[in-house]
């Protein structure tokens, strides 16, 4: 008679299916033994001195970036740029319409002209009185109201010339120049739209950045920033480790947060240094000594999802995969935390320790 399983012979029977089925679902092959040493190609780990550093995260800035802001009030007639667009010094950023500025300019011109006249007139009329009071035909009193007129005109010709020059600068404000060669990096206004000087602040207009001299700046806590002071050097690190840009040229600013108690520094990016943008975020390294590491060359690392490890050879001829521990990526290196031991044998191709592990598992009874 056929009998039923019951549940409490399921819970003892699933643990063995699934404990069955397991090598079969993607595990390593345990360590294999071969008669003869594997012929793979291997290196011995090896401690050597090296830098430690201590990274923290900075952002990349433009040493020179503004935003520029309307000056005088007007509506905006040519917009000839827009975001993402490269402009030299002195381009044509935004035109205004200027009906109101160059009227008031034709104004304080007419009133420059008026007063320069009434300054001639005033001069010419002391002269002639000088003249006659030097003869002693006129009293002392109309000599004096003759210079108090003629200083008078001369000090309304000077106010009407800055009249003048005030126009003629709020004329100026209708067209905006670049200040220095960049790229255009957010543009607030339109074509069309009314603008105000203020108050209560400017209209902002573009937001303008200098590509060519760049910056990161790193926050750090306050216990390491006197050592930066003493040693002001520092590695910007980039494509994750795989590229490092040396940097002498650090500026630790003289205040702290009161509320964090972190310091601010800023770190010069060298000429010439690719792939890097305003608002980035890169890994900075400070020097913090020197201490014995191990390190790998990154075509030896076995890399599955977010675990890393390497094909190890024993001495009694054993290939087994090994999880590592690792640290800060240099060059072509990593560098190895946990895991490995100084004088242990590491298969320099990972693909063909994994081959010779699966032909040994094939050949194993």
């Amino acid at each position: 008679m056929q009998r039923s399983v019951t549940s409490s012979a399921w819970r003892w029977l699933m643990p063995m299916a699934v404990f069955v089925l397991l090598p079969g679902c993607g595990r390593e092959p345990a360590p294999a033994k071969a008669s003869a040493p594997p012929a793979l190609a291997a290196f011995v780990v090896a401690s050597a001195d090296a830098p430690r550093e201590q990274a923290w995260d900075g952002i990349v800035q433009a040493v020179n970036e503004t935003t520029l802001a309307a000056q005088t009030n007007a509506r905006v007639k040519e917009l000839p740029v827009d975001a993402g667009d490269r402009v030299a010094k002195g381009d044509v950023l935004v035109r205004f319409s200027d009906v109101e500025q160059s009227s008031a300019q034709r104004s304080a011109q007419a009133a420059v002209d008026a007063a320069r006249a009434n300054a001639r007139q005033a001069q010419a009329n002391w002269k002639r009185l000088d003249e006659i009071f030097a003869r002693k035909l006129i009293a002392r009193a109309d000599l004096d109201n003759a210079i108090a007129q003629r200083d008078a005109a001369q000090a309304a010709l000077s106010a009407a010339e800055a009249q003048l020059r005030s126009a003629g600068q709020q004329t100026d404000y209708t067209v905006v120049r670049a200040p220095f060669a960049g790229v255009v990096t957010q543009r607030f206004v339109e074509v069309g739209q009314a603008v105000q000087s203020g108050p209560p602040q400017p209209q902002p207009l573009l937001a303008l950045a200098a590509l060519d001299t760049l910056r990161v700046e790193v926050t750090i806590p306050q216990s390491t920033a006197e050592a930066v002071r003493q040693h002001p050097a520092a590695t910007l690190i980039l494509d994750g480790g795989a590229r490092r840009v040396a940097s002498a040229d650090v500026n630790v600013l003289p205040t702290a947060d009161a509320a964090t108690h972190t310091f601010r520094v800023r770190v010069a990016v060298p000429p010439g240094s690719a792939g890097l943008w305003p608002g980035m975020t890169v890994k900075v390294a400070f020097a913090a000594g020197a201490a014995a590491q191990l390190s790998i060359p990154a075509s030896a690392l076995v890399q599955r999802g977010e675990l890393d490890g390497v094909y190890v050879l024993g001495t009694d001829n054993t290939v087994s995969l090994r999880q590592l521990r690792l640290g800060h990526r240099r060059g072509d290196e990593f560098e190895v935390l946990a895991g490995l031991a100084a004088g242990e044998r590491v298969a320099a191709d990972p693909v063909a320790a994994m081959r010779w592990l699966v032909a040994q598992r094939g050949k194993s009874p």
